[in-house]
């Protein structure tokens, strides 16, 4: 087994191009073609995670936060990026970040806040643009079944709840090959009409290597004519935060006191008490003040994330109830998602959970 397996399967849980633009997610160090002897998952990586595992024998660490974020100029261990870097090289360990890839998706970060905090009725709560794409192409109407077929089978044509969605539309379509040309139907060097369907179907933009392979193995053409657009279209299942509603409400002491139980934190910072009942929670893991307004317009009585800033607590405007849990104690659970996950899959080798803290705060 070989890195590039481990990978390619967390991809399909998460894939990279869902991560943020200013992230830096995938594997960071090592080879795909490395044989893996053992892996350890851990929120961060740092020296005493290298540490750890070559103590458990394993040469790949899935780490949820990138150790390497912006460009190293120098690799002297003079800080701990380097010596974390400098450590693993040393010890032939690769490491493989997912972060915000793991954070945007439907059953990531802020999916398994919802779950721990026991919240029900969840959806995204900042649906993501800019990663579905739209093939259009043209194909003779007695292949067009099969072609449509193929590519649905492939992974296009889902739209939220539905699948198999297409729109095709009939027509003719003319060509003329030249002397290097070998065309399927006609021949060289003379006009061709040929009755056709257009196909229009959707598809996330992870699948597109995927899509166009199928399309290419299963159109009748010598040249396949086609054309893939960037919608902006929101994709209700992937995205930052997520919203969802408790069984029943409760005053807004029992919900603090709720929620320092269930992130195991000794402090939770919040805004002012509204003297309100609480049912309504939105979640997002790490630091989530940008999504402030988006929990206020979306109803929410709270909204529970971390690493607020003195003012952003004015931007409850006595609407809505914030909570900082910490940076750590809000992606806690991550570890969870991705050794559950690899565990179902391979048993060949060890998948370890990290047993080492690496929050970098600590309260008095």
């Amino acid at each position: 087994m070989q890195i590039r397996d481990i990978t390619n399967y967390i991809e399909q849980l998460a894939p990279l191009s869902y991560a943020e633009d200013f992230d830096n997610v995938g594997l960071l160090i090592g080879s795909y073609s490395t044989k893996v002897k053992g892996v350890l998952v851990t929120l961060d990586t740092l020296e005493k995670t290298i540490d750890e595992a070559i103590a458990k024998k394993c040469n790949l660490i899935i780490s949820f936060h990138p150790i390497i974020f912006s460009g190293l100029k120098k690799l002297n261990g003079n800080n701990y990026v380097e010596r974390v870097v400098l450590k693993a090289i040393q010890n032939n360990i690769a490491i493989y970040a997912t972060h915000t890839a793991l954070d945007n998706v439907q059953n990531g970060v802020s999916a398994k806040m919802c779950e721990v905090l026991g919240l029900q009725n969840i959806k995204t709560l900042i649906p993501k643009k800019g990663i579905i794409k739209k093939l259009t192409t043209y194909v003779p109407i007695n292949h067009a079944n099969s072609l449509r077929e193929q590519l649905f089978k492939a992974g296009a044509g889902t739209i939220g709840n539905y699948d198999n969605c297409s729109f095709n539309m009939d027509g003719k379509g003319s060509y003329k090959g030249n002397e290097s040309s070998n065309p399927k139907i006609g021949k060289k060097g003379e006009l061709a009409f040929e009755e056709e369907t257009c196909i229009s179907i959707t598809f996330d933009s992870y699948l597109e290597g995927k899509i166009l392979n199928t399309l290419f193995n299963n159109h009748p053409y010598e040249e396949v004519a086609y054309e893939i657009i960037t919608l902006n279209n929101k994709n209700q299942h992937v995205g930052m935060g997520m919203i969802g509603e408790f069984s029943s409400e409760m005053n807004e002491n029992e919900f603090l006191r709720f929620v320092k139980k269930t992130f195991k934190t000794d402090c939770v910072r919040h805004s002012e008490l509204l003297n309100k009942s609480i049912k309504k929670v939105a979640v997002l893991g790490g630091s989530g003040s940008f999504a402030i307004n988006n929990a206020i317009r979306a109803k929410a009585d709270a909204y529970i994330s971390s690493d607020f800033k003195y003012h952003e607590f004015f931007k409850a405007e006595k609407k809505i109830l914030l909570a900082d849990v910490g940076h750590y104690e809000s992606e806690q659970f991550t570890k969870n998602i991705l050794v559950d996950y690899l565990s179902k899959k391979f048993s060949t080798f060890a998948i370890i959970l990290s047993e080492e803290s690496t929050n970098p705060i600590y309260y008095i």
